[in-house]
Parts: structure tokens; sequence; C-alpha cells
């Protein structure tokens, strides 16, 4: 059964995306910790992250700081923070949050509830970035 991550690179659920290529996909958190909250992912499905070819993990890493520059331009931060968890959807997936304090990244914390067309706006201005 494919995973939700799946389900949205097939464009069978909506996603507010962020960047895309032949094999990477970049996208806004629903229920993100910050403004800009975003999730990379390869768009073959695998688990955990170091299962991943070299290549691929490589080049998500390559990608995920493409989308971290358009992040840290577009949304108001001290830097981008990075995580990996992979426990909550079984599709290796990056986590980029734009951080101005430790506290930002603990996601442990209530997670924001943007509507939809605030999820739009933040994700049109970061597309926008150069």
């Amino acid at each position: 059964m494919p995973t939700i991550f799946t389900k949205i690179v097939n464009q069978e659920i909506p996603c507010h995306k962020i960047a895309e290529n032949d094999k990477y996909l970049a996208f806004l958190d629903i229920t993100p910790l910050a403004e800009g909250h975003t999730l990379v992912i390869p768009k073959q499905e695998i688990d955990y992250i170091f299962d991943l070819e070299d290549e691929l993990l490589a080049g998500l890493m390559l990608f995920a700081k493409e989308v971290a520059k358009k992040l840290e331009k577009a949304i108001p931060c001290k830097k981008i923070g990075i995580s990996v968890i992979g426990l909550e959807v079984p599709h290796a997936h990056v986590h980029l949050i734009p951080l101005n304090s430790m506290n930002d990244i603990n996601f442990s914390r209530p997670k924001n509830n943007p509507s939809q067309k605030e999820l739009a706006e933040t994700a049109q201005k970061i597309r926008e970035i150069q």
C-alpha cells in the first residue's frame, strides 16, 4: 500500500509544493512547527533514509540544501534546521524548519494549524525566491 507521500508524488493527494525535479519533491508540512516547515522526499518510496542508495541520499541532501536556501530568504529566521525522524510516515523524508530558537525544532510541542490559504501563501512566497 502506497504511503501518503507516494500518494502526494502521484498527485492523488494535493500538497503545497515548494520545489520538484524528477527524483525529489519538497512540500509544506500541513501541521508545521514553524511557518515554512517543509518536507523533502525522494519520489522513490523507501522507508528508512539510510536504506537509500548513496547517490539518491546525496541527491536528497543537495536538493534539501537548495530548498533550505529559498526558505532562508523567504521566511525570517536565523537558520534552517534539519531533522530526520522517519517514524511517522514509512517514506524517507527530511524536515526543514526555519529556526529562531532551539525550541522551534522541538517535535514534542504543539504543532501549528495554518489554514489552506495560509499554506498556499507561504508556498507561493517560497517558490518566488530565485
